[in-house]
């Protein structure tokens, strides 16, 4: 069963950084396309990125452009989410995920889905 576990949320001040981990176990990345995501309080789920599997571009939602990087170890099961320069509105529950790029923007999510980890940016 694929299984995905998140991990390396915290409690930041604005502009400190975190590196968010996702562990895959039952099954081995390579092939399938992981994104991550994130919902706020009060707010829906949100496409964070993704990597296409199309052309292999990837996507990032515009608020974190140029801040987050989403990088993979396929040695170690793992899809990584840097993020730098954070913000308050960063502030939300952080998800991975199965995903798919959709033509025109926005990711979609699908598959299982993990416990989550909150980041929570404050001053």
């Amino acid at each position: 069963q694929l299984q995905l576990v998140e991990s390396g949320g915290g409690l930041v001040q604005p502009g400190g950084s975190l590196r968010l981990s996702c562990a895959a176990s039952g099954f081995t990345l390579d092939g399938y396309t992981i994104g991550w995501f994130r919902q706020a309080p009060g707010k829906e789920r949100e496409g964070v990125s993704c990597t296409s599997n199309s052309d292999n571009r990837t996507y990032y939602a515009d608020s974190v452009k140029g801040r987050f990087t989403i990088s993979r170890h396929n040695a170690k099961n793992t899809v990584y989410l840097q993020m730098n320069n954070l913000k308050l509105e960063d502030t939300a529950v952080y998800y991975c995920a199965q995903c798919a790029v959709i033509p025109g923007g926005g990711v979609l999510g699908f598959g299982s889905w993990g416990q989550g980890t909150q980041v929570t940016v404050s001053s």
